[in-house]
């Protein structure tokens, strides 16, 4: 006893401390409200372990590992404070305190960190873990019972009146726990009835976390033979819609088991979330040190030469490099920061060869912090099925798409799609969220709902250029064949790119050679080239320029706008096209990209120029040319095989930048204020 009369002291030293006394006044304010009277009265306490065990490392070990005796504690000096201050006179017995301890932390130790692959789960104390995992499916929100008040049915029983008898809700009891119809009073063993008027419910939801590791298995990494498994998570009161879709959160909870005869179910009770990012190393290898400071007098030669030499495994350096740019750029500007900025480059590329394009997408997509490969046969969006734990709600699960989630989509060749799905996907690219159709009666509600999804992700995708569409517009000088994409589904992936084989059966020969040295060469460099750089390199070059913050220059503001306003003139004149505002975020974003990819973090006027000419190109592609002539591989108009190959280049650049500012300075209304004419 006197045990726990000093466990008690360290907790009332503690609130004192920590400021939990007050807060506590401050929570009980709200109940003082004559028209509110409850069965229980609900109390969330923070509680930092460092500074309890700092006070009594006896009370830490029972917030740590006990934390159903640790409640019982913070419970008792509770009421005794509400009763001792006269905070809420309807508290009347302690059993109306329901006090929730909210852990700031637990200890950086191997004992409390839950890997979600270590199987089997066996029993054990109940004590809070933390866990990391990726959300891929939740329910709507529902209804529980926090506490409700019980009567004697024996009217001569003192428990007929007040406050004796109260269940609340404790972690990994189901609701036939808290209220049911065969308990028996603790007095004279009569019956109980439930006072329903005095039921206190709260809101519920259900999350299933997986080991993001999982993810393995839907992209383009080396499978292993694990098999991974989920777990329900209980989100309940304010965590209610603390967690989303396709998202990667950090989860303190107290693991318990659900007995739902005849089975047992393992999950856990969320005592916080809060969102996570796994770290990556933000360095460059040497090799790419060295080609930065090679190519430090051109703004244009290093992202030539990472681009020219991308993809090495699956293509000969100098075959479809601007492919190859693309899929860099899409790379490095797709991300969700923790202020949920995203930003995302989708992309569309027409291909008569697409199994090679294919591969390039394929290897590009194991670079991506998170790519997703999307199977014609499942889900690309959401799907729902009925939540198995005793609700009845609908439980919505996490197509590729929301799996996806801050990474890339990889939808294959839309040529495998039939129209109803390519107008799903074109649906979600102009909106960016998806929408799911919850019928009511089917999932025990009143009325049907519709909820809606944010979609995160950077699509990416293919089409057969040989196959014919029967396009009339397909004439129109520039234009390219799509196959069976419609131009309004091309329109809203934005950027598209086209695999020109420019030298025909020299590519192919090109491409064949590299494949058979591949097979036989072993372990050996397949290019006599000065610079190699391996799917590391690569991986942390991306990694790095992802986490990189730019910001405009003015130069390179002047150009977007200016080429923005001269083409809307342009194009209207004379082919009634109409550049819609997405097409400056497109601009922006390669620019930008294109910035990140150099490793710099002010976006020049030549990232701007390396921006127009991917528009212009890929809305030529889709719509014919416009005034603005400019060669159909803009990024590239030469060879870079040579030792020449990237000062004709640069030369080329900066004429091609010189073409825009007077088709700016002709076209762009008001031009002439912040553009000379040369």
């Amino acid at each position: 006893m006197s045990d726990i009369l000093s466990l008690k002291e360290s907790v009332l030293v503690y609130l004192d401390r920590s400021g939990g006394l007050q807060s506590l006044e401050e929570d009980c304010k709200p109940f003082n409200d004559p028209q509110q009277t409850e069965a229980v009265y609900r109390f969330c306490i923070s509680v930092n372990p460092s500074d309890v065990i700092e006070v009594d490392p006896v009370l830490g070990d029972c917030v740590l590992h006990d934390p159903l005796k640790a409640t019982a504690l913070f419970q008792s000096v509770c009421f005794l404070a509400i009763k001792t201050l006269s905070l809420v006179e309807k508290i009347h017995t302690e059993s109306q305190v329901n006090v929730i301890l909210k852990l700031t932390h637990l200890p950086p130790f191997p004992e409390y960190m839950l890997d979600l692959c270590s199987f089997p789960r066996g029993y054990g104390l109940m004590r809070p873990v933390s866990m990391e995992g990726l959300v891929i499916a939740m329910t709507r929100v529902t209804k529980y019972t926090q506490g409700a008040r019980f009567l004697c049915i024996n009217d001569d029983c003192p428990c007929s009146t007040g406050f004796h008898h109260i269940r609340v809700h404790a972690p990994g009891a189901t609701e036939s726990a808290t209220v049911r119809n065969h308990f028996s009073c603790m007095i004279c063993s009569s019956p109980l009835k439930e006072d329903v008027k005095f039921r206190v419910l709260g809101d519920k939801q259900l999350v299933e976390l997986i080991h993001v590791k999982a993810l393995d298995g839907l992209s383009t990494h080396q499978q292993s033979s694990l098999r991974y498994q989920s777990v329900t998570l209980f989100l309940r009161d304010e965590l209610c819609n603390s967690m989303r879709i396709g998202r990667l959160y950090r989860v303190l909870g107290i693991p318990a088991h659900v007995h739902q005869w005849p089975s047992i179910t393992w999950s856990v009770e969320a005592n916080s979330v809060r969102p996570w990012e796994p770290e990556y190393p933000l360095q460059v290898s040497a090799s790419f040190q060295e080609l930065l400071k090679a190519t430090a007098g051109s703004p244009w030669r290093f992202s030539a030469i990472v681009a020219q030499c991308f993809g090495s495994d699956v293509a000969p350096p100098g075959l479809y490099n601007t492919l190859k740019l693309g899929l860099l750029l899409s790379l490095v500007q797709t991300r969700a920061d923790a202020k949920d900025k995203f930003n995302n480059l989708d992309l569309l590329v027409a291909a008569t060869d697409t199994l090679i394009v294919d591969r390039l997408m394929t290897y590009s997509l194991s670079l991506a912090c998170r790519g997703v490969r999307h199977q014609a046969s499942g889900e690309m969006f959401a799907s729902m099925s009925r939540d198995e734990h005793g609700a009845g709600t609908a439980n919505i699960h996490a197509g590729s798409a929301l799996l996806a989630t801050g990474g890339i989509c990889m939808l294959g060749d839309l040529g495998c799609y039939k129209k109803d799905r390519l107008d799903a996907i074109q649906s979600v690219l102009e909106s960016c969220t998806v929408s799911v159709f919850i019928p009511g009666k089917k999932y025990g509600e009143d009325a049907d709902q519709h909820l809606s999804f944010p979609v995160q992700c950077s699509f990416w995708a293919l089409t057969d250029a040989s196959r014919r569409s029967g396009r009339a517009d397909c004439a129109i000088l520039g234009t390219a064949e799509m196959g069976p994409v419609p131009v309004q589904l091309a329109d809203a992936f934005g950027l598209v790119i086209q695999c020109r084989d420019m030298v025909g059966e020299q590519t192919l020969l090109a491409q064949t050679i590299h494949t058979l040295q591949q097979a036989v060469q072993l372990q050996q460099p397949l290019h006599s080239s000065c610079w190699e750089f391996s799917t590391q390199d690569y991986q942390e070059l991306v990694a790095l320029a992802q986490s990189l913050q730019v910001e405009l220059s003015p130069g390179a503001e002047k150009i977007i706008h200016g080429y923005y306003m001269a083409s809307r003139r342009a194009r209207t004149q004379s082919q009634v096209v109409k550049m819609s505002v997405a097409s400056i975020k497109l601009l922006i974003s390669l620019a930008e990209a294109h910035c990140k990819l150099c490793l710099r973090t002010r976006v020049l006027e030549e990232d701007a120029v390396i921006a127009v000419l991917l528009c212009e190109n890929s809305v030529t592609l889709k719509h014919g040319a416009s005034a603005l002539v400019i060669p159909p591989d803009a990024a590239f108009p030469c060879d870079l095989g040579d030792v020449g190959g990237l000062h004709r280049r640069d030369v080329t650049l900066d004429e091609l930048h010189q073409t825009i500012l007077r088709f700016i300075y002709t076209y762009a209304p008001g031009a002439d204020t912040y553009i000379t004419e040369e």
